[in-house]
């Protein structure tokens, strides 16, 4: 898939990827520059769905357990 810029920097996400990684109007994308290549990731407002199915698994009962420990030595 193509897209191109626009004079102001601009460009357009294909349908088949907004479609595909759900990302609509309110989304944030952050740009990465790795090795001489540029890298957009879906920066998520909820950092639970963010991490959700990033790992081996547990991870986020253990991130909300550890959060709960957190507020209750507040």
């Amino acid at each position: 898939m193509r897209s191109t810029i626009s004079s102001r920097g601009q460009t357009v996400i294909p349908a088949d990827i907004r479609s595909r990684f759900k990302l609509g109007p309110a989304d944030r994308l952050e740009w990465l520059v790795e090795n001489g290549q540029i890298r957009v990731i879906p920066v998520r407002e909820d950092p639970i769905a963010a991490f959700r199915a990033r790992g081996k698994g547990g991870a986020t009962a253990r991130l909300l357990a550890d959060r709960q420990t957190d507020r209750e030595a507040e």
